[in-house]
């Protein structure tokens, strides 16, 4: 990864290059982050992100269920694959099944497995996701989607440690570490009776809690990057991340997690193609009503949700790191400039488009 000029301190690793002048700016360490642990684990500065990684490698020397609560796109399946690779079942499969993504019709026969003319179409017998993760680690994401007949026969596959394939008499013994995903409320979808009661108590041996992305804003540089080293073109000169950028970054709500922040650097990666820097102008984010809610303290007044625009998004977050920049620097534009690394007359330029377009935005000097 080069920041421009060649000229510093350079790290290699699986992900590629990282070229860097200051070793101890945030940009730098974030980047050093992302790329110590690319490919091998899930990417964090937090403390909070660090606790719950810590926890999990604790938790993959066992064998006890494990149930991972969180907003949609935090993490849940990375996580819950470092479990599996930090265990002794590393060696076996690891197999990821979305219960909402497969037809209630279906999900029994691709659980359990089935006998060939068990069923309709049945032309052949399957094994089943149980059979064939035997040995290893089966992901049960979105449990809370699973139809409460199938609840019955997973509580029994978990205690007995057995499956009974459609159409067959006998039992299959399999050797399972199961971890379970939900998005929802367990709690309140047992009470609203549809979540067993003792399913729930079965999987809640060890529950950990993934927070949204907004609460762990240390994770947005790294991630950020790491992004970056998932995506960029093979042979491809990797680009920095501007600190306009990256404070743009800091400050967004982040309604869809790290999913959308991985959507967010994919098109900063096309946006900003042949620029050694990704800047403000290259952070498009995600157009929803959920976009514009207002994030910690914003110097500018956003639009009302029904009526945002993709570009008034876009202005605010810029408008949102200049002001920051400009009162660390008590208003004066060049050093604002400086730090944002960008030109005076780029600032004076945006500074005035704001103005055009009715965000409020300080004189300056």
């Amino acid at each position: 990864m080069a920041r421009g000029d060649a000229s510093g301190f350079e790290l290699s690793g699986a992900g590629g290059t990282i070229t860097y002048s200051d070793p101890i700016a945030e940009s730098s360490i974030a980047a050093l982050v992302a790329m110590t642990y690319a490919g091998e684990g899930p990417v964090a500065a937090d403390p909070a992100s660090l606790s719950i990684i810590a926890l999990a490698d604790r938790l993959a020397r066992t064998n006890i269920p494990v149930l991972i609560n969180g907003p949609t796109g935090t993490g849940k399946e990375v996580l819950s694959n470092f479990i599996h690779r930090r265990s002794t079942r590393a060696a076996k499969p690891f197999i990821a099944v979305n219960c909402a993504a497969i037809p209630e019709t279906m999900l029994e026969a691709m659980l359990f497995g089935h006998e060939k003319g068990s069923f309709t179409g049945a032309n052949a017998a399957g094994e089943g996701f149980f059979r064939a993760a035997d040995g290893g680690t089966l992901l049960l994401d979105e449990i809370a989607e699973m139809p409460l007949s199938l609840q019955a026969k997973l509580l029994r596959a978990l205690q007995e440690g057995e499956v009974v394939p459609i159409g067959a008499t006998r039992p299959i013994k399999v050797d399972v570490r199961i971890i379970a995903c939900a998005n929802r409320d367990l709690p309140h979808e047992v009470q609203e009776g549809r979540f067993r009661a003792d399913l729930y108590y079965r999987l809640n041996v060890f529950p950990i809690e993934m927070l949204a992305l907004r609460e762990r804003r240390a994770d947005i540089a790294p991630l950020a990057f790491a992004m970056l080293l998932r995506h960029v073109g093979k042979g491809e000169r990797m680009p920095w991340i501007s600190n306009a950028a990256l404070a743009a970054l800091a400050n967004y709500p982040w309604p869809g997690n790290v999913r959308e922040l991985e959507n967010v650097m994919r098109r900063a990666l096309l946006l900003s193609q042949g620029h050694a820097e990704i800047g403000i102008e290259h952070i498009v984010f995600d157009m929803t009503a959920r976009a514009v809610e207002k994030p910690v303290e914003a110097p500018v007044a956003a639009e009302p949700e029904a009526s945002a625009k993709l570009s008034k998004i876009v202005q605010i977050s810029e408008a949102r790191a200049i002001m920051e920049a400009l009162e660390s620097v008590g208003g004066h534009r060049a050093n604002a400039a400086r730090a944002l690394g960008i030109s005076e007359r780029t600032l004076r330029y945006r500074l005035a488009s704001f103005r055009d377009a009715g965000i409020a935005v300080g004189a300056g000097r």
